[in-house]
């Protein structure tokens, strides 16, 4: 017993030396060591760089508003001290202006305010981001100038999308209000909205111009179908404001807001819709979290099944494998909401350094003044002459823009829309991954009091429509709130998209997967390859 116990000593013994010496010793496999992987991960990183790098540095060029006004009357200045007529102070300007140039943090802690509200996160305007392009090397189209026909016909239809907010849209078709409308911006020399035959028609009012937009309902199928959301299902009925409220329609109303006074509390519609109307569609976007929508669009399109994934993906015809950490839901997931974050810096560089574009709200202080002979700003005559402000006026008895929200827009100017570069990021990386012609099954519409839906029979509904659509629903939502111009969404998209792509750049060199590319329509109707 005694000699057997000692050999098993000795046996446990050199095992535990022999474990010793091999403790310190790499398990690692594979077709790199080490030291090569390092090396890898620097090259693949410096590729990266340098591509973005030597890419054609962008103009960014500005309407000129800043330096035709000498009052500010064509700039975003709201939170700062403001006279009777809501015209900024100009050393409180110039004190923003000065900021904005020198970049220095205490400089950003001298503005003077107007009130309590504080301004939006300029310094986010200097931020780096470390995948994709960078913020300042990404360019937007300039967009209109306060006195053109261009300013009218946006300003135009800001004014009805508040007159309608109420209007479901089922019943645009044979509603008085939205027939006007329509008819209306049909005749303005510059409106830029999507047209049939030259003319602004019910099926095209107030929606984008990206293919699939004027196909279908108004709002997007992802915006009404049932979300997966682990092991719940949402149901996308939502907290809606009251009909018929509007704010800021009286002048002290409005000039208390541009000073950066609090705001009145908004009255909720205590039963939850489905979105059927522009105000449900405004509430949507003001307490959605950056990338929602987008998030939303992602998990109900996994639930599809694969064949509703890309062709492209290198994992639908494997005979072992399938994707996850790349190629599935974890990777898009993860891309949906990496690219919202490089969307807003780069939206914050528009913002801040480069436009200072006013926001609606304001210019309808412009137009007020204007029109009750406080002031001889230079608006174009076909906005002042226009049903739209005189429809306004009959309800309200002020020509100020109603807004839907009881502090109207946030402490940032206006182009390009935060919103909207979001989506445009988040729907681009959704098209990258999903096959944009899979017809998205069991289609729904809201009736008329967003209390339930209905089963929707009309044209095929594809994935890559809806993901436009749901894009344009974000960015215009916003416009019909009166927070946003229709150029700040259409152009935010571009830029959103921008950003998409560039990440998407970056990744393409990331993979193991035989991989031939992302391949996508952008929202012009292009089809891109990365």
């Amino acid at each position: 017993m005694e000699q057997n116990q000692n050999h098993e000593n000795k046996l446990g013994q050199a095992h535990a030396a022999k474990m010793n010496v091999n403790k310190g010793k790499s398990c690692e496999i594979g077709p790199l060591n080490a030291q090569k992987r390092r090396e890898e991960a620097f090259q693949v990183r410096l590729k990266a760089a340098r591509f973005q790098k030597n890419l054609p540095l962008p103009n960014h060029p500005c309407n000129g508003d800043e330096n035709l006004f000498c009052n500010k009357i064509g700039n975003f200045s709201k939170g700062l001290p403001h006279n009777c007529l809501g015209e900024v102070d100009l050393c409180a300007y110039k004190a923003l202006i000065q900021a904005l140039k020198t970049g220095n943090p205490n400089d950003f802690e001298s503005i003077p305010l107007g009130g309590v509200v504080k301004l939006a996160n300029p310094q986010a305007a200097y931020a780096y981001d470390l995948t994709g392009p960078d913020s300042h090397h990404l360019g937007v189209t300039v967009p209109p100038a306060f006195s053109s026909a261009w300013e009218a016909g946006e300003m135009a239809e800001l004014y009805w999308q508040a007159l309608t907010r109420d209007v479901p849209f089922s019943e645009y078709e044979t509603n008085p209000l939205i027939l006007a409308a329509a008819s209306e911006l049909s005749g303005f020399s510059d409106f830029r909205g999507p047209k049939v035959n030259g003319a602004v028609a019910a099926g095209t009012l107030f929606r984008g111009d990206t293919p699939g937009d004027l196909i279908g309902p108004y709002i997007s199928q992802f915006l009404w179908k049932d979300i997966p959301y682990g092991a719940t299902t949402i149901v996308q009925q939502y907290r809606t404001t009251a009909v018929g409220t509007d704010y800021m329609t009286s002048y002290k109303e409005w000039l208390d807001i541009q000073n950066g006074s609090s705001p009145n509390a908004p009255l909720f519609d205590p039963t939850l819709r489905y979105i059927r109307s522009g105000r449900d569609l405004t509430a949507f976007v003001h307490q959605d979290f950056t990338y929602q929508g987008c998030l939303s669009a992602c998990l109900i399109l996994l639930s599809f099944g694969k064949s509703a994934l890309n062709p492209d993906n290198p994992y639908l015809n494997s005979k072992t494998q399938g994707g996850f950490i790349t190629f599935g839901a974890p990777h898009i997931l993860d891309l949906v909401a990496k690219t919202a974050q490089a969307a807003l810096e780069a939206a914050w560089f528009q913002k801040f350094l480069v436009h200072r574009r006013l926001r609606p709200e304001e210019f309808g202080g412009r137009v007020h003044n204007r029109l009750t002979g406080g002031a001889n700003y230079p608006i174009h005559s076909e906005l002042l002459n226009s049903q739209a402000v005189s429809e306004v006026f009959s309800k309200f008895d002020t020509y100020l823009l109603p807004m839907a929200y009881p502090e109207g827009c946030p402490t940032h100017p206006a182009y390009p829309a935060g919103h909207a570069c979001i989506a445009g990021a988040g729907v681009t990386v959704l098209k990258a991954f999903f096959n944009e012609s899979f017809v998205i099954p069991n289609p729904v519409v809201a009736n008329s009091d967003g209390r339930s839906l209905l089963s929707y029979s009309g044209s095929p509904l594809t994935i890559g429509g809806e993901l436009n659509k749901l894009a344009a629903n974000i960015a215009i939502g916003r416009d019909t709130a009166g927070v946003h111009w229709r150029s700040d969404g259409i152009e935010g998209l571009k830029l959103g998209e921008a950003v998409a792509i560039g990440i998407l750049q970056d990744y393409k060199a990331a993979f193991n997967e035989n991989f031939s590319g992302f391949s996508f329509t952008k929202f012009d109707g292009t089809t891109v390859t990365i």
